[in-house]
C-alpha cells in the first residue's frame, strides 16, 4: 500500500498521478504500484511539485511496516534505533508567516477583554 500527500502542487502533477493511483481527498493518493513505479512517480513528484511540498508513505518489512519520504517539508524523517521518526523543527527557526500557538514566543498572552479576561479582571 502507498499513500502520497500532496500540499500546494499544480494540478497537473495531481493529474499525473490519478493515472496510478485513487485520489481519495484533495492531494491524497492511495494505491498498490509496484516498488518500480512508486520510485519512478515519486521522481516525478520531486521534479514537478514546484513550490509545493509532498510526503510518501509505504508498507515494507521493518519493524513499523511502513516507511516514509518528504519532500520540502520542514519537519524531517529521522533513524533513532532503528525507527524513523519525525524530526520537528523549533519554533524560533519555523518559517517566516508559518502561524504558532498562542504564547509561543515565550511572551505571556496580551490582556484582553475576553470573557476569561472579564472575569479575572472584575471577578466575575
Amino acid at each position: 500500500m502507498t499513500v502520497i500527500v500532496l500540499t500546494n502542487c499544480p494540478a497537473g502533477l495531481r493529474g499525473f498521478l490519478t493515472r496510478w493511483m485513487l485520489e481519495i481527498s484533495a492531494g491524497v493518493f492511495i494505491g498498490s504500484p509496484s516498488a518500480r513505479v512508486r520510485d519512478i512517480l515519486w521522481e516525478e513528484i520531486r521534479t514537478y511539485s514546484g513550490q509545493g511540498r509532498a510526503l510518501l508513505a509505504h508498507t515494507t518489512d521493518n519493524e513499523q511496516g511502513f516507511t516514509f519520504r518528504t519532500h520540502d517539508h520542514a519537519w524531517h524523517p529521522t533513524d533513532h534505533e532503528g525507527l524513523t521518526l519525525l524530526h520537528r523543527p523549533s519554533q524560533p527557526n519555523a518559517a517566516p508567516g508559518v502561524a504558532r500557538a498562542p504564547g509561543a514566543s515565550g511572551q505571556p498572552p496580551k490582556q484582553g477583554w475576553s470573557k476569561a479576561a472579564k472575569r479575572r479582571r472584575f471577578g466575575g
